[in-house]
C-alpha cells in the first residue's frame, strides 16, 4: 500500500527525491545483491570504496571540477567547516588574517568562530538587518588576508548572492550548503567550497569539501586531525570512519540530478518555483511581505510575513494551521526571525510549489 506523503518545505534536513528514497528502501537489506546493507558495510571494503568513488565521480562531472581540486566527504556539518576553514587556511599568509562578508546568521557564526584562530576583517559597513548584500563598492578588502569568505545563500534570512564576489586575486571561500547544485558554479573561481548535504544533495551527516590542491598543507598546529584537509585528502576521506550511508544517499541524489538535466536544469526549475511564490508576494499589496531586497532574494529559502509589514502573529498561526491541514509542513520561519519560510530545494517539485501558491492565493482572498 502506498504511503501518504506530505509536502515538505523544511529548511533542512529537507525533502529527498522519492525515487532516491525508494531505491534506498529497495537496497536497505541487501545492497547490490550482496546480502547486507550499506549500514553494515565496512568503510575499508571494496564495496564501499566503489560507492565513494562513484559519488565523487558524479560530483566532479556535475560541477566540472578541475583536476587540481580535491573532493572530500567529511563529518561535522557546515559548523565544523566554520572551524576547519581558518584552521587550514588562515595560515596561508603570515598575518593570519581573513576577510569575511557577513550577510546573515551563518556567515556571522563563521566569522565569530574564525576569530579564535586569527584576525577577522568584516569587509563592509555593519548591517542593521540581514536583508541585503552591501554594494561591493563599499567593501574594504585587506591585501594581506589569507582568504575572503562568504555564504552563498543564507537560509535563515533568505539572502542569496547572484554574483561571485571579486577578491582582487585573493583565495575565495564559500559556504554553499543551501544552494549547492541548485545552479551551475565555476569551481575554478574558488579556492574552497563546502556544503552540508542535507538541503539539496542528500541527508544529514556528510559535508562536501572541494579544495584547490595548493591550499592544502598550511594547517595551524592546533588543528584537530579529523579537520586537517591534508590528512583527509591523503586518505581519500577514509582517515576515520566516514558517514557511509549519507555518502551512499548523496550518490543516489547526484545520479537523480544528472538524470534530470544537471545543475542547469535545476536552475531553470528553481527560478520557475521561486517566481511562483515571489509573484504572489509582490501582487499581494503588502499582505504577504518579504523583507529581502529584490536584488538578492533567495531562490532556495523564501521568508515572508503575513497580514502586514512585520507580521500579524495570529494570522501567521492561522496560515500555518491551514497549511498543515492541507498536508504542507515545515513552513514556520526560523525561531530567530519568526514569520513563514518556504524552502524550495531541488527535490521540491513544481507541483508542490504550485500547491503552496494556490493556498497563499486562497488565504489572501479570505483575509484581505
Amino acid at each position: 500500500m502506498e504511503q501518504k506523503r506530505v509536502i515538505n518545505f523544511c529548511a533542512g534536513p529537507a525533502k529527498l527525491p522519492q525515487t532516491v528514497l525508494l531505491q534506498a528502501q529497495k537496497e536497505m537489506l541487501s545492497h547490490n545483491d550482496l546480502g547486507f546493507s550499506v549500514l553494515e558495510m565496512s568503510h575499508r571494503s571494496s564495496d564501499f570504496v566503489k560507492i565513494l568513488n562513484k559519488t565523487e565521480s558524479l560530483l566532479r562531472e556535475l560541477l566540472n571540477i578541475p583536476a587540481n581540486y580535491k573532493v572530500m566527504f567529511l563529518q561535522g556539518g557546515g559548523s565544523g567547516q566554520f572551524s576547519a576553514v581558518p584552521l587550514n587556511l588562515i595560515g596561508l599568509k603570515e598575518d593570519k588574517c581573513a576577510d569575511y562578508l557577513v550577510t546573515g546568521t551563518w556567515s556571522a557564526k563563521a566569522a565569530k568562530e574564525a576569530e579564535k584562530y586569527g584576525k577577522v576583517n568584516i569587509v563592509h559597513p555593519k548591517l542593521d538587518s540581514y536583508t541585503k548584500i552591501p554594494d561591493p563598492g563599499s567593501w574594504t578588502l585587506n591585501p594581506s588576508a589569507s582568504y575572503v569568505y562568504y555564504c552563498a545563500n543564507e537560509t535563515v534570512h533568505g539572502v542569496e548572492y547572484n554574483f561571485t564576489p571579486e577578491t582582487n586575486g585573493a583565495v575565495l571561500v564559500s559556504d554553499m550548503s543551501s544552494n549547492f547544485l541548485s545552479r551551475p558554479v565555476d569551481v575554478s573561481k574558488f579556492g574552497l567550497i563546502f556544503a552540508g548535504a542535507q538541503k539539496n544533495v542528500g541527508c544529514a551527516g556528510v559535508t562536501v569539501v572541494i579544495v584547490r590542491e595548493d591550499l592544502i598543507g598550511h594547517t595551524l598546529k592546533e588543528c584537530p586531525i579529523v579537520l586537517d584537509y591534508k590528512v583527509q585528502a591523503e586518505n581519500n576521506s577514509l582517515y576515520n570512519t566516514p558517514p557511509c550511508f549519507s555518502i551512499y544517499i548523496m550518490g543516489l541524489v547526484l545520479e537523480w540530478i544528472k538524470n534530470n538535466g544537471g545543475s542547469a536544469a535545476m536552475e531553470t526549475l528553481n527560478k520557475q518555483k521561486s517566481s511562483i511564490i515571489y509573484d504572489i508576494i509582490n501582487a499581494s499589496k503588502g499582505f504577504f511581505d518579504c523583507p529581502v531586497d529584490v536584488s538578492c532574494r533567495s531562490r532556495m529559502n523564501i521568508p515572508f510575513r503575513v497580514g502586514k509589514k512585520g507580521g500579524d502573529e495570529a494570522l501567521e498561526k492561522d496560515f500555518l494551521d491551514g497549511a498543515s491541514k492541507r498536508g504542507m509542513i515545515s513552513l514556520k520561519g526560523h525561531r530567530s526571525v519568526g514569520g513563514i519560510r518556504a524552502s524550495l530545494y531541488n527535490a521540491v517539485t513544481l507541483e508542490d510549489t504550485e500547491a503552496l501558491g494556490a493556498y497563499m492565493k486562497e488565504f489572501l482572498k479570505e483575509h484581505q
